[in-house]
């Protein structure tokens, strides 16, 4: 069969809806400046679809020192891959707050979030070694794990007792390989909330050799006293061998970095071939990211400003009833049941009736006949935001429960 053909014949779980979604469910567009309230289809909605947590985006020193390096460096400065002609002071400064910040001997810059975990997992991981990861992984961790040459092994989402079984399947492995171990989880779980088992992980250090690579992008910057994350906010930030995180977050921009001990990042460096061949991250990102930064620990009120619109919000849906699941972080899930066709018109009437605008996650990401709605508050969303909100939901609710979207037309 021709390669074209087989596309045009199978679009993929989300493309085969692109005729009828694009533009509404899938790829929406929001308009106007990033916050609380944005346009969608020229209307006004309030937004919970944008990680921006701590409101960053439009931070008035953020956007001066976005400018101002723009202005001075351009988007070019500088070229080419930091192993030839990218390597700059800024960049190194960066690394050395950021190490600094998640309280780690040593961090290394990554263009990409994304990209940045699959090409460190591969380069972290030989044919040898044995990876063991938390089934409800992100894609890219997914991804970086197809790269690998040797064993690997999901144990069942925050379940110690699966990780300790498979544990030991790998540890049987990589005694005949002469291998090690790479177990992966997550600070934060991006869909349903709640934070990996980083405390019980760690505990069993002492009866298995293995490295722990933990994937915060969710708890930068919101977790734990100072923000270092969810192994802060644990008490076991020192245990976690590789930290990674992304500027995608919290941090309201581009680029990831990883961090740990000051020979592994130096690996990192020298051996990672999405950085070893990329071009360096522009100066306007490196100065941006280092006043965002800053600002993370100059301005707690940031954080706790989001921490009481999470408060407020989760608390107010629990009040009226509604399940939230195990969340323990921003990400706030609100789980419904019904059918893909009664979701879809309960999104529509969110946006267009109540304007309030959310992402809806259905089959095949999570079991038939459940609904999610994913909200992530920010600390730019106000008590009217989450009024409006609290209200909407009890009152779709509703509608759902009794038929409303079966037997009304609410799309029009």
């Amino acid at each position: 069969m021709d390669i074209f053909e087989k596309i045009r014949i199978n679009r993929g779980p989300l493309g085969r809806y692109a005729k009828e979604a694009e533009g509404y469910y899938i790829f929406p567009k929001l308009t106007g400046e990033m916050g609380n309230r944005m346009y969608f289809k020229g209307k006004e909605v309030v937004v919970w679809s944008v990680n921006n947590y701590l409101g960053l985006a439009n931070h008035p020193e953020v956007r001066k020192a976005d400018a101002e390096s723009a202005a001075k460096w351009g988007l070019a400065y500088p070229m080419g891959a930091r192993l030839m002609t990218g390597e700059t002071d800024q960049h190194l400064q960066l690394e050395s707050e950021l190490a600094n910040f998640v309280q780690k001997e040593s961090a290394l810059l990554v263009n990409f979030g994304y990209q940045g975990i699959v090409s460190g997992i591969d380069s972290l991981l030989s044919r040898h070694d044995v990876a063991v990861y938390d089934a409800e992984s992100h894609a890219c961790i997914i991804d970086g794990l197809r790269l690998h040459l040797g064993k690997r092994f999901a144990f069942a989402h925050n379940d110690i007792a699966s990780l300790e079984k498979n544990l030991e399947r790998a540890t049987a492995i990589a005694e005949k390989t002469g291998g090690g171990i790479l177990v992966i989880s997550e600070g934060v779980f991006g869909m349903r909330g709640d934070q990996g088992i980083l405390k019980e992980i760690v505990g069993l250090k002492k009866k298995y050799n293995f490295r722990l690579l933990v994937d915060d992008a969710h708890g930068f910057g919101v977790l734990g006293k100072t923000g270092a994350g969810a192994g802060e906010e644990q008490g076991v930030q020192d245990q976690i061998d590789v930290y990674f995180s992304t500027f995608a977050k919290s941090m309201a921009s581009i680029g990831a970095f990883f961090a740990g001990e000051k020979d592994i990042m130096q690996y990192l460096k020298y051996n990672m071939r999405s950085q070893v061949f990329a071009k360096s991250l522009p100066m306007p990102i490196v100065e941006g990211a280092l006043t965002r930064l800053q600002l993370l620990r100059t301005q707690p009120q940031l954080k706790e400003k989001l921490w009481h619109n999470v408060n407020k919000l989760q608390n107010g849906l629990r009040e009226r009833g509604f399940t939230i699941g195990n969340t323990q972080s921003c990400v706030t899930p609100v789980y419904m049941y019904g059918s893909p066709v009664e979701a879809s018109q309960l999104v529509y009437d969110m946006r267009e009736n109540y304007g309030v605008f959310c992402s809806m996650v259905i089959y095949p990401i999570i079991p038939k006949g459940e609904i999610l709605l994913r909200l992530i508050p920010t600390a730019d969303h106000t008590q009217q935001d989450i009024d409006i909100t609290l209200n909407a939901f009890s009152e779709v609710a509703d509608k759902l429960k009794r038929g409303a979207y079966n037997s009304e037309v609410i799309m029009r």
